[in-house]
């Protein structure tokens, strides 16, 4: 009698919780960040917030750094204006 191979499908999208585990983030951050559309790619299905894990790799990949010096890529967890001032100046244009 031959055995069923059970074949393991790892998670193709995580809610909240597991998304923000996996970014090593709080859930409350990563909501935070999508409310300000500061964050990761999300879908809603069914009404349900997920995130698919390429997507998760992209966003922490774009704060990637070799030194210190270089800018913020991946934007903190807040309300940001176009027309902010960046360090007390206006931004360059």
């Amino acid at each position: 009698m031959a055995e069923s191979a059970t074949v393991h499908v790892p998670p193709r999208y995580l809610r909240t919780p597991e998304a923000a585990r996996f970014l090593g983030l709080s859930g409350r951050t990563l909501e935070k960040h999508r409310t300000y559309g500061t964050g990761p790619a999300f879908k809603k299905l069914g009404g349900r917030v997920v995130y698919a894990i390429a997507d998760l790799q992209a966003w922490a990949n774009r704060g990637t750094k070799n030194s210190t010096a270089e800018g913020n890529s991946v934007l903190p967890a807040k309300r940001h204006d176009a027309t902010a001032t960046v360090g007390g100046h206006a931004p360059q244009r």
